[in-house]
């Protein structure tokens, strides 16, 4: 097994990697929704890969069996993030015959060293619970804040 960073090579592997996930993730997705991600990846990719989208994989057998994705955004600094740019991890995904071998657990490592020379004042992740235990090994906490995690759904023909 081979652990990197995609490059704009691996668009069409990354597109599909997503949607795997995607599927994984919320179940059944109508076709034509699908249709729509997978159009819109490849621009987003091309637009952000390598640049505040930073895309770690593991290869095996000649394919991308597993990856996992740092969002860095910059905002102002404030007490909690004096250098202003933090990072998000999304879309761990491992493909199911080479979960359970410690490959996540690498791909975060790597993206961890990665954020930590970036600059980056934390690193945030939203945990399903069969990610829960991981994540908690490698060393996230649990957030208790004063705040609530709300959102306003603009396109509500996105509402899902």
């Amino acid at each position: 097994m081979f652990f990197e960073k995609a490059s704009i090579d691996d668009l069409d592997m990354l597109v599909k990697l997503r949607t795997e996930y995607l599927l994984e993730d919320y179940g059944d997705i109508p076709q034509d929704r699908l249709a729509q991600i997978s159009e819109k990846l490849p621009d987003y990719y091309r637009a952000h890969l390598n640049g505040d989208l930073f895309v770690y994989v593991c290869r095996a057998d000649g394919d991308i069996v597993s990856c996992c994705f740092l969002l860095v955004t910059e905002k102002p600094s404030n007490p909690s993030f004096l250098n202003g740019k933090t990072g998000s991890v999304l879309n761990v995904y491992t493909k199911p015959e080479y979960r359970r071998k410690g490959i996540a657990g690498k791909l975060l490592t790597m993206l961890l060293s990665d954020s930590e020379k970036m600059g980056l004042d934390f690193v945030e992740l939203r945990a399903t619970d069969s990610g829960y235990d991981l994540y908690r090994s490698i060393g996230f906490e649990d957030v208790v804040s004063k705040y609530h995690n709300m959102k306003f759904i603009i396109n509500t023909k996105n509402k899902f």
